[in-house]
């Protein structure tokens, strides 16, 4: 029962997320690794703070030490974009997260990352499952941890010094420390605070921490950052008076941002600022990637720099390919994922995080007048979006209805296209656009719209939402 979705494989914790298929899932890869020929080149696993990830990153490490395969283990809570850093700056073949990132806390999983750091494609995803199909769990082997590490087969790393001071050297600390900002950082009790905290420090910023304890129900939170769960980080930048409140999810790879007026800043603005900011500040020139769900604002901004916008399916693989294939400078997703070029090549929230430390202190703006200073450019781009849960018979009459029969609700604007690219998504003549497409992560189908004003795309989704009998 190991099936990977856009974010790799995560389940149930006793259900699915059993020590067996951990062990099961580290025996596929070793055999994948033997396949292919590389082996001795070895893997590299990391855990956050969910429940049983440590754990489970040493059931793994006795496979791999059974198998002949050199591990490397992050002993310490990890970031997921620090197992990527080593993935990328050790040159190895493959690595691991046992991470669920901003699921409920009665999940676990698994992502796996391909050779330069970057989060591995379906091609990958389903080889990986076909191994798992094909093997008896009586011939999975393990040598104890201890032992293991007593022989060498596993190794005990610490790369964050390195990690961080690779993205110290990017950033322009001088700028950071003249600014003297005041920021608050909300991990969601997941692993970021000594990351941001070190960075945010070490340029002389004054920084407050929240949710920083250690909590495997993340205060009965969802770990994603979003306007609801975000409450108590809006209310401390207000009554603190901080210049920006940035919150991290489960495993560090996506980021939320409160400005200093106390306004949550959806990802796709987020996106938009720094891709903006890469180009009018930093002179850098180049296209830009998103997914069916993010923001056409982005098109806009590149569009009025002569470059263009490469529109690709849900999963960050997805952004990183292309942003491979394109050479592009930025890629993220409305989830609040997102990478520049030069950096790994899969979501870090503790680097976006800091270019927009950055950005606020070369500027000397506040994020907010930065964005006003888009859209009277470029227009507004509004959004609306809604989830809803469904049962298995559910999925396959919408599934049906939407992407069989291709049936489409009497929408108030004119339509220009329709692409079933991922989901189903429709673009309409005045620009705007609405989505629906299933979740890859939870059993959800979610629908997105953006239109020139929020009435209009709150219009627009309760049309979809209408007609799906949702």
């Amino acid at each position: 029962m190991i099936k990977f979705g856009t974010g790799g494989w995560r389940a149930i914790i006793g259900e699915d997320f059993t020590k067996a298929n951990v062990q099961l899932l580290a025996y596929a890869m070793c055999k994948k690794m033997k396949d292919e020929g590389v082996e001795k080149r070895g893997i590299v696993i990391g855990y956050d703070r969910r429940f049983l990830s440590d754990e489970a990153s040493f059931w793994m490490a006795e496979v791999y030490a059974a198998e002949g395969v050199p591990c490397q283990l992050i002993d310490r809570e990890a970031p997921t974009p620090l197992i990527m850093y080593v993935v990328k700056r050790d040159k190895l073949p493959y690595g691991m997260a046992i991470t669920a990132s901003h699921n409920p806390a009665l999940y676990n999983g698994v992502k796996i990352f391909i050779e330069g750091g970057r989060d591995a494609d379906e091609d990958i995803t389903d080889t990986v499952e076909a191994y798992i199909s094909k093997i008896d769990p009586s011939e999975v082997k393990t040598i104890p941890y201890a032992k293991a590490l007593e022989e060498g087969k596993v190794i005990i790393i610490n790369p964050l010094n390195a990690y961080l001071d690779s993205i110290i050297d990017s950033i322009n600390m001088q700028a950071i420390k003249d600014a003297a900002l005041k920021v608050v950082l909300d991990p969601m009790f997941g692993v970021s605070k000594t990351s941001l905290q070190t960075i945010l420090m070490t340029a002389r910023c004054d920084v407050d921490v929240i949710h920083d304890r250690h909590d495997a129900l993340f205060g009965g939170r969802l770990p994603a950052p979003n306007t609801r769960t975000l409450r108590s980080l809006t209310d401390y930048v207000v009554e603190h008076g901080c210049d920006i409140g940035i919150a991290t999810d489960g495993d560090a790879d996506r980021l939320g941002v409160i400005d200093d007026q106390g306004r949550f800043l959806h990802p796709n603005e987020i996106l938009v600022l720094l891709y903006y900011y890469l180009m009018n500040y930093k002179d850098w020139k180049g296209s830009c990637v998103r997914n069916v769900a993010t923001t056409h604002l982005l098109d806009a901004v590149a569009k009025g720099a002569d470059q263009v916008c490469y529109e690709v399916p849900v999963g960050f693989k997805h952004i990183s390919g292309k942003m491979d294939e394109t050479d592009a400078i930025i890629g993220g997703e409305s989830s609040g994922g997102l990478t520049v070029k030069g950096h790994i090549k899969g979501k870090d929230g503790i680097y976006a995080a800091t270019l927009l430390i950055e950005m606020m202190a070369v500027t000397g703006r506040s994020l907010s007048e930065i964005y006003k200073e888009i859209t009277d450019k470029y227009g507004s781009f509004l959004t609306a979006e809604a989830d809803y849960r469904f049962s298995e018979e559910r999925k396959i009459q919408i599934n049906k209805l939407l992407m069989e029969e291709k049936k489409l609700p009497e929408f108030a604007v004119e339509i220009e296209k329709v692409s079933y690219l991922d989901g189903c998504k429709v673009y309409f003549k005045n620009g705007g656009w609405i989505i629906a497409r299933f979740s890859g992560t939870e059993p959800l189908i979610r629908i997105f719209s953006e239109m020139p004003t929020t009435a209009e795309a709150e219009a627009a989704c309760k049309a979809m939402g209408e007609f799906l009998g949702l």
